[in-house]
């Protein structure tokens, strides 16, 4: 197969780009909010300091297991119903959003249930000596302790994203995983694929190195 013009290219880049974008960040900031608020509640319900509740736990424990369980390729097989309900639609960045999230915000949840852990246990007996409440410690204590592994986490979280996001292509995501496997794959144009592994490379190495400098940020503040 001929290569495409440049123009064209790049105006392809451009969509599968922005394309790309939009499905990383929707699902970025649903499944940050999502799994931190899950994360802190498997957290607390494990911790005698704050409000340990073993069937919570375990139900909330064994829930994300489950989703973590699945491969993505096929959670986006099982979700099209869902999809579809959710935003009209089975294809397209917007429907993908809703498989990027399901994915995304469990093991994001189980990252923060480790940074959480990581906190030193003696802060928290000092704050609950004081008379802090549990809002009070895990917004004072508990959460500005376990932020840099948290960033860290988000950042480990947006790579992924930008993985599945590739994945989402194979049934009519859109984005640069659509575009290479379109061009790439079935037009057996080479230089397309060439280019999208590179793109690819090239944010992930971006996203990394952004959130290395925030968590690193933290913790010197």
């Amino acid at each position: 197969m001929n290569s495409l013009p440049l123009p064209e290219l790049f105006g392809y880049l451009k969509t599968a780009f922005l394309e790309t974008f939009l499905m990383c960040g929707i699902s970025l900031v649903i499944s940050v909010l999502l799994g931190l608020a899950i994360g802190i509640l498997i957290y607390t319900t494990r911790e005698p300091l704050f409000w340990e509740n073993r069937i919570l736990h375990t139900v909330s424990g064994v829930s994300i297991n489950i989703i973590r369980s699945i491969p993505f390729i096929i959670l986006l097989v099982l979700l099209l119903p869902l999809t579809k309900l959710i935003v009209g639609t089975s294809i397209g960045p917007l429907a993908a959003c809703v498989s990027l999230v399901f994915a995304s915000f469990a093991y994001f949840a189980r990252l923060v249930e480790s940074s959480l852990s990581s906190v030193d246990k003696g802060i928290i007996e000092a704050s609950r000596a004081f008379g802090a409440s549990n809002f009070d410690i895990i917004k004072s204590v508990l959460l500005p302790e376990a932020l840099p592994g948290i960033l860290r986490g988000v950042t480990i979280l947006a790579i992924g994203l930008v993985a599945n996001s590739a994945n989402a292509g194979m049934v009519g995501g859109g984005g640069i995983g659509d575009l290479a496997i379109r061009f790439g794959y079935y037009r057996y144009q080479t230089d397309v694929m060439i280019i999208t592994v590179v793109l690819l490379i090239v944010i992930v190495q971006i996203i990394q190195m952004a959130g290395d400098w925030i968590a690193l940020k933290t913790e010197k503040s």
